[in-house]
C-alpha cells in the first residue's frame, strides 16, 4: 500500500467561503490525509462563513470518517498585497472595517506568527474575480480586464512572493485554473480566460524561480466546471457542466473531491518529482477533438 500521509504538514488554502466549491473539498482531503489546515475567506463572507461553521451548518465529515478541523480562518483579499494598497472606500466599508490584517502579506505574516518555529508546507490558491466574467472579452472594460488578472492571476504571484520564505524545502504550491486558458469557452467572458492564461504561464515561471529559490514545487490543476456558489457568478454553468457529462471523454464531469484528491497528491511526496505542470482533472474533456455522438460512444 502507498498511502498519500500530510501527516505533521501545515496547509493553507485560500479562498474558502462555503462548503461546496473546490477549496472547502481540497481543505478536506488534505486533512484527511493527515494535514493540519487553516484557510482564507473573503472578507465581505467571513462572518457568515464562521457562523454557519459554528452554527453546524457546513458539512465537516471527511471520506475516510471524522470530521474537518480548521485551525484557524483568516480574512484575507487577494486584490491587496500591503496595507498601502488597500483604498479608503473599501477600508471604511462596512464589511471590511470589522477586520484588520486581511492583505495577502498581512495574512503570510500572521500564518508564520501562529506556526511559530515551524514551516508552511502547503499552499492553495483557490481563488477567482471577474466582475465583467459575463461580458465577451470583446466588450470588456480595462478596468474589469485588469481586476480579473489581478485577482485571478497576479494574486497567485503574490502569494508565492509573500508566503515562499515562510516555506520549508520540499514544499508545494497549487492553483486551479480551468480550459478557457488553452481553448475558447463561450461565455466565460470579462477577461478571465486571459487571467488563466496567464495563471498556467506563470506557474512554469514560478516553479523555476521558487523551485531555486525556495525548494517549493509549483503546479496547477486544470479543473472541469463546477456548479458552485461562486462558479453561478458565470451565469451559464449548469450548460457547461451538462456539456461536460455528455462529451467527456469517460461520459461524465469530474466532482470537487476528484480535484481535492488530485491536489492532495501533488502536495505530497508521492509527487516530489513533478513541479510546474498543469495537470486536467476534468473527466478526459480535455482530449476530445469533436462532440461525442451517440454512435461513437457505442
Amino acid at each position: 500500500m502507498l498511502p498519500i500521509d500530510l501527516t505533521g504538514k501545515n496547509a493553507f488554502v485560500a479562498g474558502v467561503a462555503d462548503d461546496n466549491g473546490y477549496g472547502w473539498a481540497i481543505a478536506k482531503a488534505l486533512a484527511q490525509a493527515g494535514a493540519t489546515v487553516r484557510v482564507g475567506t473573503w472578507p465581505p463572507v467571513c462572518k457568515i462563513f464562521t457562523r454557519s461553521m459554528g452554527l453546524g451548518k457546513l458539512n465537516m465529515t471527511l471520506a475516510g470518517g471524522g470530521e474537518l478541523q480548521i485551525e484557524k480562518i483568516y480574512p484575507m483579499d487577494a486584490a491587496f498585497d500591503v496595507p498601502e494598497d488597500v483604498p479608503k472606500e473599501v477600508a471604511e466599508d462596512k464589511r471590511y472595517k470589522q477586520f484588520v490584517g486581511y492583505t495577502i502579506q498581512e495574512v503570510a505574516d500572521q500564518i508564520k506568527k501562529d506556526l511559530g518555529g515551524d514551516s508552511l508546507d502547503i499552499l492553495v490558491h483557490s481563488l477567482a474575480n471577474g466582475p465583467e466574467v459575463k461580458k465577451p472579452l470583446v466588450e470588456t472594460s480595462r478596468k474589469g480586464y485588469l481586476a480579473a488578472v489581478g485577482s485571478s492571476a497576479y494574486s497567485l504571484v503574490s502569494m508565492v512572493q509573500r508566503f515562499g520564505p515562510y516555506m520549508g524545502d520540499e514544499g508545494a504550491v497549487i492553483s486551479l485554473s480551468y480550459l478557457a486558458a488553452e481553448k475558447v469557452i463561450p461565455g466565460y467572458g470579462g477577461g478571465m480566460s486571459s487571467a488563466k492564461a496567464a495563471l498556467e504561464n506563470d506557474t512554469r515561471t514560478l516553479a523555476y524561480e521558487a523551485g531555486r529559490r525556495w525548494s517549493i514545487r509549483v503546479n496547477t490543476i486544470s479543473a472541469g466546471p463546477l456548479s458552485s456558489r461562486a462558479a453561478r457568478a458565470i451565469g451559464s454553468i449548469e450548460k457547461m457542466v451538462d456539456y461536460y457529462e455528455t462529451h467527456s471523454a469517460l461520459s461524465g464531469v469530474n466532482t470537487a473531491p476528484d480535484v481535492a484528491n488530485a491536489t492532495a497528491f501533488l502536495c505530497s511526496p508521492l509527487a516530489a518529482g513533478i513541479t510546474g505542470e498543469t495537470l486536467h482533472v476534468d473527466k478526459g474533456y480535455n482530449v476530445m477533438g469533436m462532440t461525442a455522438e451517440d454512435q461513437l460512444g457505442k
